[in-house]
């Protein structure tokens, strides 16, 4: 009895094992790490794509102008400050004339004794001319000699050579004085266009070279934004095309523009193409010179063919691929990838065909020995 008893306690305890057994077997198979893997699958559609270039550019200015003396000099008074908006013809500043005015009023004075020696050369010419003309009236009327006639035409010739040396005396001395004067002149700092104060390099007081600048007046409509892409995804860049930037200042809030232009010059080094980019409507207020933003050009459409999400791209080994489900198996398929848009569509040059069926998301790492289940979505993980 005592026997039966035992080998039925022994019975029931094996029998709880194997329940115990399956349904571990069942919980791993289902929950555990050897449970299918949860993934959601696309189909490989054709359509164009509109590659979209991404770069990070600088504020700048397309006109600026530098202002300073064309003399050295020191800087007498500053009119303007940083920030200031200025029109064309304005007075910035001035540089310290020294004995400039001084110089200018002995030139006047010069200028002046130049007129009067011309005025008196003149007149000796009038009187000369008019004693020529007598005395060959007296040589007809034979009351004079041919050689005293000779002499006063002489002397009325010599009066010619006179006045036209005076001209020159004054044309000479009126140059010297405008010259003066001009120097004087560029001593005024003056505005060439309507435009905003950027930078005053100079306070008064301060002695500067000949073409040091004193004030930097940009252009405030004229705001461009250098940028420069990778040359790698820069075919088909060229002026004209849409743009949007993201200014930092902006906190993601875009700005609409166009390329303006793309450089003939590319960065050796950094393996990148520059370009400029103009805004529609300059920004309110104007951002800072210097600040960065992203840029966005939406390239020309490609043509037509095979496009996956770039979500499904996966490198193994050192290759790139696809997971592609075949038959309801899992496996590996290298692709070579063309062009891609900003929705995060990339071209398929090679490896795969319009309806293939191929993994975008899972819920962990793919091997080709994975066991996998379809879902509509993963969370934490899908879009």
């Amino acid at each position: 009895m005592k026997v039966l008893q035992r080998q039925g306690r022994k019975l029931t305890l094996v029998g709880l094992m194997i329940v115990l057994l399956v349904l571990f077997i069942v919980v791993a198979l289902r929950s555990g790490p050897l449970a299918p893997i949860a993934v959601t699958l696309d189909t490989v559609e054709a359509r164009a794509v509109s590659p979209g270039l991404f770069g990070i550019g600088t504020v700048e200015p397309r006109f600026t102008y530098r202002i300073g003396p064309t003399t050295a000099g020191r800087v007498k008074r500053l009119l303007v400050d940083v920030g200031d908006r200025v029109t064309a013809g304005e007075l910035l500043g001035e540089m310290d004339p020294v004995d400039l005015d001084e110089r200018v009023r002995s030139q006047d004075a010069i200028v002046s004794r130049s007129r009067a020696a011309l005025d008196e050369a003149q007149a000796r010419q009038d009187y000369a001319q008019a004693e020529a003309h007598r005395y060959e009236q007296l040589l007809v009327a034979r009351s004079t000699s041919q050689e005293i006639v000779a002499a006063r035409q002489d002397a009325g010739q010599r009066s010619i050579a006179a006045v036209q040396a005076a001209q020159a005396d004054v044309a000479r001395a009126r140059a010297e004085r405008n010259a003066v004067a001009t120097q004087r002149q560029n001593l005024r700092l003056i505005a060439p266009v309507n435009g905003l104060i950027a930078s005053r390099d100079a306070e008064p007081g301060t002695t500067v070279v000949a073409g040091q600048m004193v004030i930097e007046i940009i252009d405030p409509l004229s705001l461009w934004v250098n940028v420069r892409f990778d040359q790698g995804n820069a075919t088909g860049l060229q002026a004209g095309l849409p743009a949007t930037v993201t200014l930092r200042s902006r906190h993601g809030a875009t700005v609409t523009g166009r390329v303006q232009r793309v450089e003939p010059r590319a960065d050796a080094v950094t393996e990148e193409t520059l370009a400029k980019i103009m805004f529609a409507i300059p920004p309110t207020p104007l951002p800072a010179i210097g600040e960065l933003g992203d840029v966005s050009v939406t390239l020309p459409a490609q043509s037509a063919g095979p496009v996956i999400p770039n979500a499904a791209i996966h490198r193994v080994d050192g290759t790139t691929g696809v997971w592609q489900v075949v038959n309801g198996d899992l496996r590996f398929t290298p692709v070579m990838l063309g062009a891609s848009d900003a929705a995060g569509h990339v071209q398929v040059r090679a490896g795969l065909d319009t309806g293939d069926r191929i993994v975008v998301y899972s819920a962990r790492m793919l091997s080709a020995r994975s066991r996998i289940t379809v879902v509509e979505r993963i969370p934490g993980v899908t879009p």
